[in-house]
């Protein structure tokens, strides 16, 4: 098996501060600048998240104003707090302040706001945040985290508020050949490629779907790679075509279309199939455990239908290893054999009566 090399990033600065660590602020910021991190909150974020208390006490005084604000509102979050809107209006006057300004964290702190007014009820208030937050973020931190998620929290606000076409139309400025990271895509096309199916366009929705398996694999996001596999699979299992061109092929054909132009027929070779299929299921969890496994129940429907039952035949054997009862009542129409039905109706019944 191929090791895969973790990336720079807060998280692996205080996997490095624990083995190597504890150390001063000056070789702090050796590693910091060895690891290309680009400023002290980020790997204060981390710190609180990752409790790594000694650490965040000995950076908190590498951050400036706007960003003690900032974490003092990620502190009370954790926490629990849910009432922040006074207090990331303050953090915006600092950050707003000639001589304490921050752009970054302005955008920023107007995203959190719009979240804030969001979950208030404030709707049109959040819609002007987010929007006025995702500007702001393309102009001074373009494919960003930050702008990243101003993207799509811009675009999860809009299907909230039952406007699927203006959210296909923000995930559309999350190219896949721009700076954008590699999760941002694959949730951006996660999302497009089920706006597309609400629509009928099931080419672009299986290549949406096919571009976020592909971009959450490189990104390192297993269950989402999976997520997006199975969607890709459901999308395609009514379309196979031994003659069809692989899949990659048409992704990188496709082009944008007029509205006169018809709609593209899906057609999925079965290699493309098998393919992901076969990623999805080696690395499905090891544990059957869990009261809810979607990525189960999509996996054993799938491959009921592709005839590749046999693939669980392990997890078909350990009725009490599963705890979710809507994958125990699938198992059991799965096959005809009175002892199988027997068994996993024996299971069924101890779960729905818990």
């Amino acid at each position: 098996m191929s090791e895969i090399e973790v990336p720079n990033s807060p998280g692996k600065f205080i996997s490095k501060w624990r083995s190597e660590g504890p150390v001063d602020n000056s070789t702090l910021a050796t590693w910091k600048d060895e690891m290309n991190i680009e400023s002290w909150l980020m790997i204060a974020e981390a710190a609180l998240f990752l409790d790594a208390a000694e650490l965040f006490e000995i950076i908190k005084s590498n951050l400036s104003a706007a960003e003690h604000a900032t974490i003092g509102l990620v502190r009370r979050r954790m926490l629990g707090d849910n009432k922040l809107e006074h207090a990331i209006d303050e953090a915006i006057k600092i950050a707003k302040n000639p001589e304490t300004r921050d752009l970054k964290l302005e955008g920023r702190l107007r995203m959190e706001r719009g979240l804030a007014r969001f979950e208030s009820g404030d709707v049109e208030g959040a819609k002007e945040d987010l929007e006025w937050a995702e500007l702001r973020l393309k102009s001074v931190a373009k494919a960003s985290r930050d702008h990243d998620l101003s993207l799509l929290n811009r675009a999860a606000l809009l299907m909230a508020t039952n406007a699927p076409l203006m959210a296909l139309n923000v995930y559309s400025e999350i190219t896949r050949d721009g700076d954008h990271a590699h999760e941002t895509i694959a949730i951006s096309r996660l999302g497009a490629s089920r706006i597309r199916a609400s629509m009928g366009h099931m080419f672009d929705a299986a290549r949406h779907a096919w571009n976020a398996h592909s971009h959450a694999i490189q990104a390192y996001q297993t269950n989402m790679a999976i997520e997006a596999g199975t969607l890709f699979l459901e999308l395609s299992l009514a379309n196979i075509d031994t003659d069809a061109e692989r899949m990659q092929v048409q992704v990188e054909n496709a082009k944008p279309r007029r509205v006169e132009d018809p709609e593209p027929m899906l057609v999925v070779n079965p290699l493309d199939i098998d393919g992901v299929f076969d990623w999805c299921f080696n690395n499905l969890p090891k544990s059957n455990a869990g009261e809810h496994r979607p990525d189960l129940r999509a996996m054993v429907s799938i491959a009921k239908n592709l005839a590749k039952i046999d693939y669980f035949d392990d997890l078909f054997s350990e009725p009490d290893g599963v705890e979710d009862a809507t994958l125990a009542a699938m198992i059991q129409v799965c096959s005809d054999d009175e002892e199988h039905n027997r068994i996993w109706g024996e299971r069924l019944s101890v779960l729905t009566l818990i």
